[in-house]
């Protein structure tokens, strides 16, 4: 009789990349990632974020006269991310979503990251070429400042064991639901949210605290862990550094699909019934974060030229979607 089972393997001797204590757990692995979309979707529906409701948001923003090159790598970005919209939306018939949810979540965080990086360009003319410090930048330009929508726009400002209990504490008060259980009611979802928002921010420190443990500061103090004053001197440092937004987050949930996570998105028979619904979550939960960069780069481009671009983009496409239906 084969006895092979992959996940047992896994959870028993660990992979040439983790120990067997590291593997993720099945149990929170596939919920977490199925839920927390399920929270962003009923939340952007319940908060009616659209198009109309960011340029009401962005209202007090100020034109800007972009340079040509901001102009076109703005829109380049927004059409970048158009792109993994109408792509998402075009897998959403496949019948079996285990086939296609992590190419949905790749396509996903992507099309968040180019229109993150649209609003970055439109607001200070710059762009970053790696992840980290474009969820840095982003977060900087606009949660820090107020200036992200909810769902959105929750972050902390530092990784701090005070400062993250003290800045979660208001975000938890809105509901209080785990990710391993579905979310149904708004305030469920943002349990699901505030329980995702504190996970990466427990993955972030482990991450600080690694780069820590092997840095020359760390090992000059002769010690293993963080129990002197010292080295948790040199860890707090790194935390007080770190800062927590969307983006980060966004860019945590793709790495868990492309890689730490990826096993439960094809393992199981059970999983493409718990994938109903989850392509179009994540379709409807870029299509409101396009809709928020939309309304901030409009407002910074100014009507004539944001016009001019629709006016383009509808006329020359080359995918399905029409920027009109997105961005009006």
């Amino acid at each position: 009789m084969n006895d092979f089972t992959l996940y047992a393997r896994m959870r028993q001797y660990g992979t040439l990349a983790e120990e067997p204590s590291d593997v993720p757990d099945a149990r929170f692995a596939l919920p977490s990632t199925i839920h927390w979309m399920r929270a962003l979707a009923i939340l952007v529906d319940d908060l009616k974020l659209d198009f109309q409701a960011a340029k009401t948001f962005y209202t007090k923003i100020q034109r800007r006269l972009l340079s040509d090159k901001e102009v076109n790598s703005t829109c380049e970005q927004l059409l970048f991310a158009l792109h993994q919209l109408t792509s998402l939306q075009a897998i959403s018939d496949v019948k079996n979503k285990a086939d296609v949810a992590r190419i949905g979540i790749v396509a996903w965080y992507y099309g968040v990251y180019g229109a993150a990086s649209a609003m970055i360009a439109a607001a200070d003319g710059s762009f970053r070429h790696t992840h980290a410090s474009t969820a840095q930048q982003w977060d900087g330009c606009f949660p820090a400042n107020g200036l992200a929508m909810q769902p959105f726009a929750d972050r902390l400002s530092n990784l701090v064991a005070e400062s993250v209990s003290r800045e979660l504490a208001p975000v938890r008060s809105r509901g209080k639901h785990p990710l391993t259980s579905a979310p149904h009611t708004p305030q469920q979802a943002w349990g699901c949210c505030a329980e995702y928002l504190s996970g990466t921010a427990d993955w972030e420190q482990r991450n600080i605290r690694q780069r820590v443990s092997n840095s020359r500061e760390f090992k000059d103090l002769g010690v293993k862990d963080f129990r002197t004053a010292q080295a948790r001197k040199l860890r707090d440092a790194g935390y007080g550094k770190r800062s927590i937004a969307f983006l980060h987050q966004a860019y945590r949930y793709r790495g868990k699909a492309n890689y730490r996570d990826a096993i439960y998105l094809a393992y199981g028979r059970s999983v493409p019934s718990q994938l109903d619904g989850f392509i179009a979550d994540l379709a409807r939960v870029l299509r409101a974060f396009l809709a928020m960069a939309a309304g901030y780069v409009s407002t910074r481009m100014g009507r004539d030229l944001w016009s001019s671009f629709l006016d383009d983009l509808e006329a020359k496409r080359s995918i399905s979607i029409s920027p009109k239906s997105v961005w009006s």
